[in-house]
């Protein structure tokens, strides 16, 4: 058998062991049972894939090592263990996404389940998100199998995303000044200025955002709880609608309509939740904790162009500001793998080249506007 063969075969039933690992851990930290049991089930079939792995490796003579997760699947375990399954979870459904038919053209699954397997974990990873974003009922959750709150997966690729916006945008303005001037006081003012002034910037519009959304969120509320104060019967058969559309039976979504909507709290509640796709306990989260946020994530990327020249001066803090920029502008791009599934030698050197390029940029124009300006 030809070495690429065997290479996929293996890449493959690594694919397998992490997807397993993984939603073993998503299934011990869910606490919903329903959704747990979901987890569960999905990771017996990643284990029965890769079986279906081990198998035609040990025919081919390959010895089969213990099942490890990669780093990231590591990774990703210990942030589902510290934080909680939502932290992940929109990360998880987009590798799905993409590997869903990965087994389409290899002949060694013919006749199997597996590409069909592949298709039911993306649909059913994004019926989870979507349902959450739109406050499944409890029925619902029923016919899924669970419902998870507060799906947040996308917090950590933000996390990244805010720090290395702070280090590529003061290491620009740093380099930027630093080809002008060596001077040690003109380029720490400069690199803590542009700390401040992007961190605040970042925080502001972040606060704004979020309180744009609640208030927006409240007046949709407002709106609902007049429209149902007016006529609560129209509002029952809107939600009876939905609770159709989703897939449970005229005559228990009509029976649940009316329970919900017996009493004015609860039915608001299901409403703001099933119509609006409103969480009213968050109405989009708080615009402090956004800003407060924003504005670490910001200033964390932003000092570390910065740092040399709290303890050195000169051409040597310049060098150390740019190498030590370097070190962290690879560590960022290769964070980035964790969530786009890329190489990491391939993501962290993209971000390391095109950082250091728009760093060279702005030293050169700062070296050209100084020397015309002198």
């Amino acid at each position: 058998m030809a070495k690429n063969d065997i290479k996929r075969y293996l890449d493959n039933w690594q694919g397998e062991v992490d997807g397993a690992a993984q939603y073993r851990a998503l299934a011990k930290a869910e606490k919903n049972p329903q959704l747990s049991q979901v987890y569960t089930n999905l990771a017996l079939m990643e284990e029965k894939h890769r079986g279906f792995w081990e198998d035609h490796l040990k025919r081919e003579g390959v010895p089969v090592r213990k099942p490890v997760p990669s780093w990231r699947t590591r990774i990703l375990i210990w942030v589902t263990e510290k934080f909680g399954p939502e932290m992940v979870l929109s990360t998880i459904a987009d590798y799905e996404r993409v590997d869903k038919n990965m087994y389409v053209e290899q002949k060694e699954t013919d006749g199997t389940t597996m590409t069909a397997d592949e298709h039911l974990h993306d649909r059913l990873l994004d019926e989870i998100l979507t349902v959450d974003k739109k406050g499944a009922s409890g029925s619902y959750l029923a016919e899924i199998e669970g419902r998870h709150k507060g799906v947040g997966g996308n917090t950590l690729r933000a996390a990244v995303l805010g720090a290395n916006d702070g280090l590529c945008s003061n290491l620009s303005l740093v380099m930027g000044v630093a080809g002008a001037t060596f001077n040690n006081h003109t380029l720490l003012l400069t690199g803590l200025a542009g700390l401040l002034a992007g961190a605040f910037s970042m925080a502001l519009g972040e606060w704004l955002s979020v309180t744009s959304s609640r208030e927006l969120a409240e007046r949709e509320i407002r709106t609902e709880s007049e429209e149902f104060d007016m006529n609560p019967q129209a509002e029952r058969e809107e939600l009876q609608l939905i609770y159709e559309s989703k897939g449970i039976k005229p005559a228990d979504a009509q029976a649940l309509a009316k329970h919900m909507t017996e009493n004015k709290a609860r039915a608001m509640d299901a409403l703001t939740r099933e119509e609006l796709g409103i969480d009213p306990d968050e109405k989009g989260g708080s615009p402090t904790v956004a800003a407060i946020s924003s504005f670490a994530l910001f200033s964390f990327g932003a000092i570390i162009p910065v740092f040399p020249f709290f303890f050195s001066s000169g051409s040597h803090a310049v060098i150390t500001s740019a190498l030590l920029s370097a070190l962290a502008l690879f560590i960022f791009g290769a964070a980035g793998t964790i969530f786009t599934g890329k190489p990491v030698w391939f993501a962290g050197t993209r971000q390391l080249l095109l950082g250091l390029l728009a760093a060279c940029i702005t030293f050169g124009l700062g070296h050209l506007l100084g020397v015309s300006l002198s």
